[in-house]
């Protein structure tokens, strides 16, 4: 495995809904972050040229048991660490301190109070008005941590040892709830971990379209194609990467709205260059779907379906192998974490919803992204 030549600052995804929120705010702040899998070894890791580690937020408790964990080189090899939530308890418990449960879980705004100096809160008030959502926090600290904020219920709300440039916080700084989180997060990419602030957020669409070329080759792709905003997008991305050997298919299921599947073939006739195809599949749904009241269960039947429809198309334009079909990162955030252990709110059927085994291979550009 290669590893992305740019510095970067290295995300480790354990669970958190906010995980993806936090790299939105690294990267409007001008530096280039990835998302990483919790158990990534350090080996791996430094493969990714970091220059600071961000451990994100999650819903277990550090104490339990097959929770995820961090590899304990990662906090060897001499960079910046900020840990959120539950990263902050990972790193007190994994350099020696200790975590406990608070008893009734704290979820809402409260008031932080700064503690001395420290390089995360430079240019930062006294106190500061932060979001909090927890059942666990630190109540002993790692040798050679001071606290370095706290509030009247939390006496460590935030902790470091400036020499090793590790720092822990209970709150999330990532929220809009958290008014000076920015600036938090602007102290450690700038002050701490050194971020040049080039990188542009427009680099990632041809990040993407380079991952598609790579991933496709020379073959074929076949689009899923709604009409909504992510599915339209992914057929021009496509588009602009691998040109005419990109088809798309609309599935009618009958439970669209009125003129839906007339409007969306129109729109993508004076958008598109490429070949769009209508499949009329109203029955097949509706009898699938017959009786069933369990709104996961149903998902799961849409999903199969879909699938079964793209292959057997793909079957009949001479074996198409890819399938591209775009999606929200809420989708993928409720269905599942796509580097992480995040709990699932409800199944998309574009994602949790896909039936295994799969004949088609997915146009995916790389998840860290």
């Amino acid at each position: 495995m290669t590893g992305t030549q740019r510095p970067q600052i290295a995300i480790l995804d354990f669970g958190s809904q906010y995980t993806r929120l936090i790299a939105r705010r690294v990267r409007e702040a001008g530096a280039y972050c990835e998302i990483h899998p919790p158990g990534i070894p350090a080996g791996e890791l430094a493969l990714h040229h970091p220059i600071g580690i961000i451990l994100s937020g999650g819903p277990d408790s550090v104490y339990g048991s097959a929770v995820p964990r961090v590899d304990p080189e990662i906090l060897r090899l001499g960079l910046p660490v900020l840990g959120i939530c539950y990263g902050m308890h990972l790193l007190t418990q994994s350099l020696g301190g200790k975590v406990e449960s608070v008893g009734d879980r704290e979820y809402g705004a409260t008031t932080i109070q700064l503690l001395g100096k420290s390089d995360l809160f430079q240019g930062l008030g006294p106190t500061e008005s932060v979001w909090m959502s927890h059942g666990d926090e630190s109540r002993s600290l790692p040798e050679g941590f001071v606290g370095i904020a706290r509030t009247p219920t939390c006496p460590f709300a935030a902790m470091a040892n400036e020499e090793k440039r590790i720092y822990g916080i209970q709150f999330h700084p990532e929220v809009s709830h958290t008014p000076h989180g920015n600036a938090l997060l602007r102290n450690f990419l700038f002050r701490i971990c050194r971020c040049d602030g080039t990188w542009r957020t427009d680099a990632i669409l041809e990040e993407c379209l380079a991952s598609i070329r790579d991933r496709v080759g020379s073959e074929r792709v076949l689009c899923a194609l709604s009409g909504g905003v992510d599915s339209a997008v992914t057929a021009l991305m496509v588009e602009r990467a691998i040109g005419d050997r990109l088809t798309c298919l609309f599935v009618d299921t009958g439970l669209l709205r009125k003129d839906e599947s007339a409007e969306v073939s129109h729109a993508f006739s004076s958008s598109f260059r490429g070949e769009l195809r209508i499949r009329q599949e109203q029955s097949r749904f509706f009898q699938a779907l017959r009786g069933v009241t369990e709104p996961e269960e149903k998902r799961r039947i849409i999903g199969r379906l879909f699938i079964e429809i793209f292959e057997e198309e793909a079957d009949r334009l001479e074996g198409i192998p890819f399938l591209a079909q775009g999606t929200l990162y809420p989708d993928r955030i409720e269905s599942f974490s796509v580097a992480g252990p995040s709990k699932t709110i409800k199944t998309q059927h574009k994602v949790g919803g896909l039936p295994e085994p799969m004949s088609l291979k997915l146009v995916e550009p790389r998840r860290n992204l």
